[in-house]
Formats: structure tokens, sequence, C-alpha cells
């Protein structure tokens, strides 16, 4: 028995050493690629400039106190363990989530080596590691993984509640939630955050046990594959008489981006004769602050504006422009990661992934 503790011990220990992606890459080889170009991964101001540039303003810097890291590297216990980030324990060892007006909690499993997972058909198994034998031990069958079991009845798992520990919401001091997600997104076992972001592709889950696809790993979103998201947002567009209209539809379950950094444009283009015009651009944003003005999230007391486009909307765009029979109109729908008139002021000036404006979505419309 104490052999059996010391083995589990050990095995826990090496998942959550810095050699945990190389542990686990044994097993999971196409998963761990996706997962250490992931925002999870690079979750921590070492990697993550543009959360960098956040935290040096941050009055809890000067005092060392890295109060991200219980979303941000959960498994973190000193500064070098820092630099891991989100890793993969950090998720598959979630038991269950406490609601809390500020931020939820993650409850972890303290079962050594125990990671929870879903797979459809499989919601009522537990799988330990083991060697069957049949006829007598001359046909060997190995069942599990030699890392670690592997739990598939937690139900939040296929849910997406899973998820709600970190990316529900977050309030500061002042009671402000500075971002949240509608809940509607984790409940629905056939659409939920899981399924949106981390969406069935193409590849083996793993080496042990052969599968035609499995579930993403490098989390869709703002900065990771914002090409599988696009497919949840579509553009319409409708003449009018005093010109024409476009409608945003967010078929998504919260805001069309939730951080309150982001920045959504909608850019039209009219070309006609072969000469192309632009059009107004409409700004999308929910922008935080205090007495009427921008702020810092740790000092903002109230939403200022919020112009973002909300969860199931369709938002419409009126133009009053006059459009010919044969003029293309051509749409683009995308967004900032930050705010252009916030570059200046976090020192990010220069930085392309700060500065860059990243197409969501773009269709061409002919006026008939």
């Amino acid at each position: 028995m104490k052999k059996v503790l010391i083995l589990a011990v050990a095995l826990s220990s090496l998942l959550l050493a810095k050699s945990e992606n190389e542990t686990c890459k044994k097993c999971h080889p196409i998963i761990v690629e996706e997962f250490e170009a992931s925002l999870h991964k690079n979750s921590t101001y070492y990697d993550d400039a543009i959360h960098k540039a956040v935290w040096d303003k941050h009055p809890n810097k000067a005092e060392g106190k890295y109060i991200c890291a219980e979303c941000h590297a959960p498994n973190a216990k000193n500064e070098d363990e820092l630099k891991n980030g989100i890793t993969c324990t950090s998720c598959h060892t979630i038991k269950d989530i406490e609601e809390h007006a500020i931020i939820n909690k993650n409850v972890y499993n303290k079962e050594a080596k125990t990671f929870y997972s879903a797979e459809a058909g499989r919601e009522k198994e537990k799988v330990v590691y083991k060697q069957e034998s049949s006829f007598f031990g001359m046909n060997k069958k190995t069942v599990g993984s030699p890392y670690h079991d592997i739990d598939y009845t937690n139900e939040k798992y296929y849910t997406g509640e899973v998820c709600m520990g970190c990316h529900s919401h977050r309030q500061n001091s002042h009671q402000l939630d500075l971002c949240k997600t509608d809940k509607e997104g984790a409940g629905d076992k056939k659409q939920n955050c899981i399924t949106c972001h981390m969406p069935k592709v193409e590849g083996s889950a793993t080496t042990i046990r052969e599968s035609k696809e499995h579930a993403y790993h490098g989390f869709a979103g703002s900065k990771n594959k914002p090409e599988m998201l696009a497919q949840y947002v579509d553009i319409d567009f409708q003449k009018t008489q005093n010109g024409f209209e476009l409608i945003v539809n967010n078929k998504s379950p919260h805001n069309l981006l939730t951080h309150p950094l982001r920045v959504v444009e909608l850019r039209v283009n009219i070309t006609r004769g072969g000469k192309a015009t632009p059009l107004k651009t409409t700004a999308f944003a929910r922008i935080i602050g205090a007495e009427g003005k921008p702020a810092m999230p740790w000092l903002a007391k109230e939403v200022i504006s919020d112009t973002m486009i909300k969860a199931n909307e369709k938002r419409v765009i009126d133009y009053t422009d006059t459009l010919a029979d044969g003029d293309k109109v051509e749409v683009l729908l995308g967004y900032y990661l930050v705010n252009p008139k916030a570059v200046e002021n976090l020192g990010l000036k220069g930085n392309k992934e700060a500065e860059k404006f990243t197409v969501l979505k773009q269709k061409y419309f002919t006026v008939k």
C-alpha cells in the first residue's frame, strides 16, 4: 500500500512539474501541440504582453501580490511555477464550482492522479489503469492511462459549467463587473462553452486509444483561431428607401467580445465603377471608468458606455448613403485586442498583437 501511495505522489508531482507538457505529450501529442500555443498555456505576464502591460500598472505589483494567479496560474506555488500558466491539471482536476459575488472559485479534486474528462457514451465510467489478460495470460490488454485515472462522470465537463470558475464574472472592489459571461453558455450539453471554444477537430485524442477526432485544445477565441468563432456571427444586407442597413447577428450566448479592452469595428466600402469609397466605421465597445472618464479596471466604478453587441442580439446599423444598381458593398467585421485609445497609455505602442485589426467576418453584397 505504501508503495502505491509513493507512486501516486510521484506521478502527481511529475504532472505538476515543469515537464508536465512533456509528460502529457507522450500520450496526447496533438492536444499538447495545440495547447502550447493557447492563451491558457500563455496566460501569465511572462507570455502575454497585454496582460503584463495591465499588471505593470496594478498597485499590487509593487507588493508582489499577483492576484490574477488564481485563474491565470492556479497550480503555481512559486515564481518559477508561475511561468507554466494554466496547465493540463488546472482544468482536468476541477471537481466543482463555488459561486461567489466577486469571482467564482474552482474546487479541485484532491485524489491523486484522478483527471476528469468528457466523452459521449461514457458518462457513467471511471477508468482505472490496469492490465487485463485472457487465454491463460497469452492475450494482454491495457485499460486506461499509466499516468492518471479518468473519471467521465462529472457532468460539468459535458455542460461547460467547468469553465465558470474563471470565466463567469469578475468584480472589482467597487462591485463593478469588469467582465461577465452569461450562464446560458453553460448548461446545455449540445451547445455550450466547450462545444464552441473547443470544437471537435480531426486527430486522435490519445495514442493509447485511437479516435478520429478530439476536442480542440487551442481554445478558439479572439487571440487564437478566431475563424472557428466566425460561424457564430453573421451579417445581412437590406436596401432601404433612404440607403441601406446592415444586420449583425451575434448567435453566441454572451457579448460578441467580453473583455473590457476589446473593441469591435464594422467597416464598409462601396465600389462603383471600379472606385472604392469607404463609409463610416461603427465601433462597438464596453467602456468602464470613473467620473465619466475611462479608468483602469481596479479604479473603475461605472460603465461609461456600452455599445457592445449583446448575447443573441441582431444589431441593425443604418446608412443613409445612396446606392445604385451594380454597386458592390464590402463589409468587414473585426476587432482590436486593445482599444486603440488605450494602447499608448499601456505602453503597447509598436506591439503588433495589440495594434492588429483582426477580421472576424467579411461579406460582399451586390446591389440590385
